[in-house]
């Protein structure tokens, strides 16, 4: 199983932008759909946005038109921009194949978005 880590999280001014990066220990070309998730303190895990190798993209609403999501099958990486960004979207991001991943995918660490001024 590819293991995923998360990068490029931090402290942000509300209405501003970060790049996330998800890095795979190996190939990612053969994973069809590979999505970025969220967690915020007491609440599930829930789907950022997700992307699939024919392009088909899907995001939330809470993040639809300020965001972009991109696949990087030759370097093995995984991109999320999160634009506008607020409050609402402090949470921990993670990323992991498939919509929604298996059952026993091992999340990675995540990375942290606080949106704060």
């Amino acid at each position: 199983q590819v293991q995923l880590v998360e990068s490029g999280g931090g402290l942000v001014q509300p209405g501003g932008s970060l790049r996330l990066s998800c890095a795979a220990s190996g190939s990612i070309f053969s994973i069809n759909v590979m999505g970025w998730y969220r967690q915020a303190p007491g609440n599930q895990r829930e789907l950022v946005a997700s992307i699939t190798n024919g392009g088909r993209l899907i995001f939330a609403d809470s993040v639809r038109g300020r965001s972009i999501i991109t696949k990087h099958n030759r370097n093995n990486t995984l991109s999320l921009v999160l634009n506008d960004l607020r409050p609402e979207d402090t949470a921990v991001y993670y990323c992991a194949p498939g919509e929604p991943p298996s059952s026993d995918f091992v999340w990675g660490p995540g990375t942290q978005v606080t949106v704060s001024s």
